[in-house]
């Protein structure tokens, strides 16, 4: 596992209808020492997010305004120029058809709500290093918000 202090410099963007949890998301975001490139409240607002800025991981919940987190992470699945980016889902769904639909959906995670920051900083550590998900250095890095 990546140590916290190791964490490459990977960007985020995280999308969540709630106030609050979207802030807990960014904590583990700080957490885990990633870049955070935008904190959206909706889906629509998300895609665009991702389209402009490229990151490395996008966090999603699966219930927002606009576009889901289902239709976005479909989406950025069939973008090509996205297709690298790391999709997170976090839901209060934890029944196995919603997180197979998750996975069906192009998915590289899934976890359930509530969670703890500490926990969510935890998982995208592991999942880094289970992606081998280190960016190029020599590669143009879009400037933190």
């Amino acid at each position: 596992m990546i140590e916290v202090d190791e964490a490459p410099d990977l960007t985020v963007v995280v999308a969540d209808d709630d106030d609050d949890i979207r802030s807990l998301i960014v904590i583990a975001v700080g957490k885990a020492k990633l870049r955070l490139l935008a904190a959206l409240p909706d889906g629509t607002a998300a895609l665009a997010a991702v389209r402009e800025h490229k990151p490395d991981i996008v966090l999603l919940d699966v219930s927002m305004p606009g576009l889901t987190g289902l239709e976005v992470t479909q989406a950025i699945r069939a973008d090509g120029g996205l297709t690298d980016s790391i999709v997170f889902i976090l839901s209060a769904a934890v029944d196995d058809t919603a997180v197979a639909a998750g996975f069906a959906a192009g998915a590289d995670a899934y976890m359930t709500k509530p969670f703890s920051p500490s926990t969510l900083a935890a998982q995208l550590l592991n999942l880094i290093a289970a992606q081998g998900a280190v960016p190029d250095p020599s590669a143009p890095r879009p400037p933190a918000p």
